[in-house]
């Protein structure tokens, strides 16, 4: 028997399966396919585009497409699965063909009061819930033969680690880990989907992601997230009355570590900056151990979503906006280390639009408290602005059927978010990753112009424009700061081998003066370069990314 499985792409609060990433939703599917004994294959939406017809679909005994976006983001690595893309791929299957549905687009667009319940997506014949593999594996078994749905995910995951190889990108890519399920919130916020997938939170065994992890790595992969959770810091709090395990933080991290010996990236993403404050000691210790085995550029997604106190309590957040200040000071404090200029581990703050009781003085209080966070000389290694999605089954959604609910102003939305990215985004960023900052290994993306932009491979990577043509990975030293991205030049960076492009990236050159380096070359040594470019402030950049002149 033959499976096809079509990567549409994922992106939940709590999981993100768009390039470079890969689900564990389509790992895991894979693993419960080849327990039946499926041959699969595996292509991402994207390479499906490039196909000129889709006559091979119908060689196939079972088709499932995972994909679906339940919270707003823009996308460089891939696009996810659109409608029509779902009902040509159905539509292009034999009769006896089974077709699955999974993902949000199964969860929330396909059904009832979705946005697109009334479409292609209902062609599937069935569609799976959150728990892919436990409900993959029912479509498929009669009998069970796992005594828990973890024993059955790790089964799964073993098996279905292979898949990466068929990823277009492989080895290039980042394998999206589950830690846990659900929210150790007894109650949740209006607009969260999290309890709507897993009502009771639940920790993963450790020593099934450690294996899982082992399995990956000997497939060829090296970089890691720990994405699935939606407080990474409340792993296996469930086993211990709520209170935080710092022990099996270190048994985690440890058993990776001494298995995985050339892993590049091992990184997290959301945190709850209330569950710090509440158990500041345990904490403490958890992040110590995070940052001894972590890499650099690491963040700890905070969902702040609001600082308006009125918006806080109407969608049940249960922020304080003055302790997200201690827990901000708290990674401040610990993470803060750098390595080649670059931080180990930093919050991000996300932030919300389109909730219940949002006024003007919402912006205004949001701002009010980002300047503060600047002002205090903490760092936040990115600010995620968005407008919420309302989907069906939430709190929000119910709210929005008894009450129209207004979307964000959007003309304040656009004013204000500007006003971020300009007033605070630019000199944030300066400070994170300051001229002479070193990023190992970044990944050319797309060409515009005469840049090339790359990212590294991490949970929100920077994006870095660099002159000219880029092909392979490569090492980069920053040389200048955009609002959401950043200028940077090969490293090392030989002056005398330089072109006009590169020289006029770095700040303080121009036209005139990179025409001049070039004319005068080759430069020995700084006392000549100064006397060329006769300005102190460009010598010292020079200095700071360690120009190479022999």
């Amino acid at each position: 028997m033959r499976a096809l499985i079509v990567d549409g792409y994922v992106d939940e609060p709590a999981a993100l399966g768009v390039p470079p990433y890969v689900s564990h939703y389509v790992r895991y599917a894979a693993g419960v396919l080849m327990m039946k004994s499926f041959s699969v294959d595996y292509f991402t939406i994207d390479q499906i585009r490039t196909w000129t017809d889709l006559k091979p679909i119908k060689d196939y005994d079972l088709v499932l497409i995972v994909g679906g976006v339940a919270v707003p983001g823009r996308y460089v690595g891939g696009e996810p699965i659109k409608p029509h893309e779902v009902e040509r791929i159905f539509t292009s299957c034999s009769d006896s063909c089974l077709r699955l549905l999974a993902g949000p687009y199964a969860q929330f667009q396909a059904t009832e009061g979705g946005s697109f319940a009334k479409t292609s997506a209902l062609k599937a014949d069935i569609r799976l819930g959150p728990d892919l593999a436990v409900e993959l594996y029912n479509v498929l078994f009669e009998k069970k033969k796992f005594p828990n749905d973890w024993a059955l995910v790790r089964e799964a995951s073993l098996l279905g680690a292979s898949l990466v190889r068929q990823h277009p990108r492989y080895p290039n890519i980042l394998c999206e880990l589950e830690l846990s399920r659900g929210c150790e919130r007894i109650t949740h916020c209006s607009f969260c989907i999290e309890p709507v997938f897993y009502p009771k939170f639940t920790s993963r065994p450790v020593e099934d992601v450690i294996e899982e992890v082992r399995e990956l790595y000997k497939q060829g992969c090296r970089a890691f997230r720990f994405g699935r959770s939606a407080n990474v810091l409340a792993y296996y709090s469930d086993r211990n009355g709520g209170k935080p395990v710092p022990e099996v933080f270190e048994e985690l991290y440890q058993g990776i570590r001494n298995s995985c010996l050339n892993l590049e990236v091992l990184h997290h993403d959301n945190a709850n900056p209330m569950y710090i404050v509440d158990h500041e000691k345990e904490c403490y210790k958890i992040l110590e151990i995070m940052v001894k085995w972590n890499t650099p550029a690491d963040v700890l997604s905070f969902g702040v979503e609001s600082f308006d106190k009125n918006v806080l309590k109407k969608n049940n957040i249960m922020i304080d906006p003055e302790r997200v200040l201690r827990a901000i000071e708290i990674v401040n404090q610990i993470g803060g280390v750098r390595v080649e200029g670059v931080p180990k581990l930093l919050p991000g703050i996300n932030l919300l639009y389109g909730l219940i009781g949002e006024t003007r003085l919402t912006y205004e209080e949001n701002f009010s408290w980002l300047r503060k966070i600047l002002d205090s000389g903490l760092l936040v290694r990115r600010i995620n602005i968005r407008q919420v999605i309302v989907e069906p089954g939430t709190p929000l959604w119910r709210y929005a059927q008894l009450k129209k609910l207004k979307g964000p102003d959007s003309r304040l939305y656009r004013f204000y978010k500007e006003l971020i990215r300009r007033e605070i985004d630019i000199p944030m960023f300066k400070r994170v990753v300051p001229v002479g900052s070193i990023l190992r290994k970044v990944y050319p993306e797309y060409r515009e112009g005469k840049f090339t932009f790359a990212r590294q491979l991490g949970t929100y990577p920077f994006l870095v424009g660099i002159p000219g043509e880029v092909e392979k990975p490569i090492d980069v030293v920053v040389v200048d700061h955009g609002p959401r991205s950043l200028t940077a030049l090969r490293f090392p960076f030989y002056l005398n081998e330089a072109s006009h492009e590169e020289l006029r990236c770095i700040p303080g050159i121009g036209e005139k003066r990179a025409s001049k380096i070039i004319l005068n070359r080759p430069i020995k040594d700084l006392h000549q370069l100064s006397q060329i470019v006769e300005d102190k402030d460009v010598l010292d950049t020079f200095r700071r990314i360690g120009v190479v002149l022999s």
